[in-house]
């Protein structure tokens, strides 16, 4: 059995891990690259290995850079099974179209305003091509042994453990001739409200492990406090708060915390909060119809409902940027890559009374790690915005593991691996994790380069 790294050697995008035994191609992950020009151009490459010869996709959860290359690998030939959690598939459906949908408009409205160096500038995939590609998902139950054998060519079976971080999120236990490897996937926190926490198993001879938050351990202050000062600082301006979000996962838990916010009056109840993302409604009916995975009441997710005011169509979400008096407005994309958060910031980001408030990672060379980082101007549809709005970047909402929980889900493994792989994470955080799981853990471990290839 052989590991081969395509995606998240350096950066915590384009998670796709190649996985060989004898004849038979296991991918884990085919996401997209996001953050600098030089990393989303890897969209564009030819995968390295031809997507005919892929037998199996194993996919750890929905969120893109875990997912959204999959319609561009099927578009390429890919014709094998798509296997995931029932709950990541049904947010898969609702991602991937959209994602789609996304490139396209972006690349319209390059053609429109001729920004684009490509003449015309053309869309990574269509929605038709995502459409195309969940006709090969596959459900597998939790912790489920599944075999997949080539002919006789070797047996490789694998299994699905919650991983917290997402509702359907799994880590990936996968075994062969006596041998195993874990992919973690995205490790969630044990502290989240809403999503179970990341469970352990027996372990593994080889681990995968995500570094997102390598070298750093998130606040321990209490995020609803923190949210209601924002709020009120933000009112007493008379302004609007922005936040952008990720539309699924992030915006259900941001919601949850309004709602307990308004519950105990602690910002007014009349406090308009609209949900401008479709994506994120639809979301928010997957989560209800998952409710087993969660540890939210389903009373509170009707309260939820009522309390928010979903902004539908893109005139709507236009009217939005009209209106002056004081409000919440939770709109994807958590990086401020695209979507329709990009024309509420060239709205409100000039405006010293208003807030844009960042809830998760954000990934170098992103306009929100441009905000956060201090830009005094941002780059959106080929013109430059001022941004003279309070910025302030929660830390305490991430739904990712830091890294002690890291280091504490690691030493929960009833086995303890062999050696580690350390990927998704910027090189200073896979490489300070990487020496505390060979100082604290004495487990050799190693940071890989895009493309190496290990024989385990």
């Amino acid at each position: 059995m052989k590991v081969q790294f395509f995606g998240a050697t350096g950066t915590v995008t384009g998670s796709r891990y190649l996985v060989t035994h004898g004849k038979t191609k296991v991918l884990v992950d085919a996401g997209l690259f996001q953050g600098f020009k030089n990393l989303r151009l890897k969209n564009w490459d030819s995968f390295p290995v031809n997507p005919e010869d892929i037998d199996a996709v194993l996919l750890t959860h929905a969120h893109l850079d875990h997912s959204g290359y999959l319609p561009l690998l099927v578009k390429n030939g890919f014709r094998g099974s798509i296997f995931a959690t029932a709950a990541t598939i049904d947010l898969c459906r609702i991602l991937l179209p959209d994602s789609g949908y996304l490139q396209e408009e972006e690349a319209k409205f390059a053609n429109k305003r001729g920004y684009s160096k490509h003449k015309p500038a053309l869309p990574l995939y269509t929605v038709e091509d995502a459409k195309a590609c969940l006709d090969l998902f596959v459900p597998v139950p939790w912790k489920e042994p599944k075999s997949l054998a080539k002919q006789g060519l070797g047996e490789i079976t694998f299994e699905f453990h919650p991983a917290g971080h997402l509702l359907g999120a799994a880590s990936i236990l996968i075994r062969a001739d006596g041998n195993s490897i874990c992919f973690s996937g995205d490790v969630g926190r044990t502290n989240d409200p809403l999503i179970r926490s990341p469970e352990f198993h027996k372990g593994c001879n080889n681990l995968v492990i995500e570094s997102t938050y390598g070298n750093r351990t998130h606040p321990a202050s209490e995020p609803q406090e923190e949210l209601k000062d924002v709020i009120l600082r933000t009112l007493k301006r008379n302004g609007i708060l922005l936040i952008p979000s990720f539309a699924i996962g992030r915006a259900q838990l941001i919601l949850y915390f309004l709602l307990q916010l308004k519950r105990k009056n602690a910002i007014p109840k009349d406090l308009p909060i609209y949900l401008n993302s479709p994506m994120a409604s639809q979301a928010n009916k997957t989560y209800a119809a998952h409710l087993g995975e969660l540890k939210i009441k389903p009373t509170e997710f009707q309260e939820i409902s009522s309390m928010v005011q979903i902004v539908g169509s893109p005139e709507e979400s236009q009217a939005l940027n009209e209106k002056g008096e004081p409000a919440i407005i939770i709109a994807a994309s958590g990086m401020a890559t695209g979507g329709r958060v990009l024309h509420h910031l060239k709205s409100l980001a000039p405006n010293p009374n208003n807030t844009i408030l960042f809830v998760g990672f954000q990934a170098g060379g992103t306009r929100g790690d441009l905000i956060v980082r201090g830009a005094e101007e941002i780059k959106i549809h080929g013109e430059y915005w001022p941004v003279r709005a309070e910025v302030v970047n929660m830390e305490t909402l991430s739904a990712h593991a830091d890294a002690n929980e890291i280091i504490g889900w690691i030493k929960g493994l009833e086995n303890k691996p062999r050696r580690v792989y350390v990927t998704h994470g910027e090189p200073a955080a896979a490489d300070s994790l990487r020496r505390r799981i060979e100082e604290e853990l004495r487990i050799p471990a190693l940071v890989p380069e895009y493309g190496q290839e290990f024989s385990l």
